[in-house]
């Protein structure tokens, strides 16, 4: 079974299901695997746990 990973902001339902519906759409059109076949994960990550460019998301977001 094909697994998609996201890792992101924190989303609202309807929002995450947009997402979900999306790669599932877009993964199945490119692979040509059944809709049906694949696992979405999403791991809503606070800004402040993520690193970007050295530095913590979370303060690049202040500039």
């Amino acid at each position: 079974m094909p697994t998609i990973f996201f890792y992101g902001p924190s989303l609202t339902r309807e929002k995450k299901i947009e997402l979900i519906r999306g790669f599932t759409k877009t993964a199945s059109e490119v692979t040509g695997i059944r809709e049906q076949a694949f696992v979405v994960y999403l791991q809503e990550t606070d800004p402040g746990q993520v690193g970007v460019g050295g530095e913590l998301l979370a303060d690049r977001q202040k500039k």
